[in-house]
């Protein structure tokens, strides 16, 4: 403990410059908690305003799809390259190196699988997510599907227990299989899920998918899908950052790429330094020739 004896008069208050308060850099988040813009400020670039997150959580509802075969063998190798990691505590726990440092969003909803009838969910416990050092808490919102009511349950469930904790959620959209995925659906779910206290979104591209980003209040992270062309991903992904969204969340499109480290480097230079879809892809190509 410091000693009072000797101590100096404070003298340097500097009356004349007003303290200066700063606004958060993210999109509808400047009135969240300390704890909750700390963990966004590592999920998203303060720079750039965006993020690359890498997915591979598909395992908790398809088993080892084409690419996850052997997670500690094409998963590992990428994280590095990434922004941000999307996936499940078992990944997690079982192949993800501690000492990588990526901000995890964790996969925090669990249910049924591709074998059986999707979205009949429920959540995690908490504190489970809290040991697990989680940044984002991701859960998965079916609006119009039959059991829309048990994932908006678990979304309002999940932002009051994170916000006890200071951890945000990532309402995720899910598309039934009798659900149009345009914008006037899109739309809806986003906001929905941001009006029921979602901090960030993630959703699909479509036409017309400025008005999906306008319409919600929080940060959109666009969803890769299923596997396209390296091109037409990358462009994909350029029209989703031109139209408002703040980044992308990539899987299959990355880890099922002819060669996934430079793909994800090309899908970095589109959403950080607004590279045309055409000049990553000719990266994509030289750094693929070069491995």
């Amino acid at each position: 403990m410091a000693d009072a004896e000797g101590m100096k008069e404070s003298v340097n208050f500097q009356p004349k410059i007003a303290q200066e308060t700063q606004g958060f850099f993210l999109k509808g988040s400047n009135s969240l908690e300390w704890g909750m813009k700390n963990r966004l400020a590592r999920i998203f670039n303060p720079k750039s305003g965006r993020t690359v997150m890498l997915a591979f959580d598909h395992g908790y509802i398809m088993g080892p799809t084409s690419g996850l075969e052997r997670m500690d063998l094409t998963i590992v190798p990428l994280i590095e390259h990434s922004d941000c990691i999307m996936c499940t505590r078992g990944a997690l726990r079982a192949l993800v190196p501690p000492a990588m440092d990526k901000p995890v969003s964790l996969r925090y909803s669990a249910g049924t699988t591709v074998l059986t009838e999707l979205n009949d969910e429920c959540v995690m416990d908490i504190e489970e997510a809290s040991r697990l050092n989680a940044s984002l808490l991701a859960v998965m919102v079916a609006v119009g599907d039959r059991f829309e009511a048990v994932t908006m349950r678990n979304l309002t469930k999940t932002v009051d227990m994170g916000t006890r904790y200071g951890i945000p959620t990532l309402g995720v959209t899910a598309i039934g299989k009798d659900m149009a995925r345009d914008s006037r659906y899109l739309s809806m779910a986003a906001r929905v899920c941001a009006e029921n206290g979602a901090h960030v979104v993630k959703t699909y591209f479509c036409e017309g998918f400025e008005k999906v980003a306008a319409s919600c209040p929080v940060p959109i992270v666009l969803a890769g899908g299923k596997k396209l062309p390296e091109l037409d991903a990358l462009t994909m992904a350029s029209r989703a950052m031109d139209q408002g969204a703040c980044g992308v969340d990539m899987g299959r499109n990355v880890f099922q790429s002819e060669d996934p480290v430079a793909m994800l480097k090309a899908v970095k230079a589109v959403v950080h330094d607004n590279e045309t879809p055409q000049r990553a892809f000719e990266l994509f190509q030289t750094l693929k020739n070069q491995s």
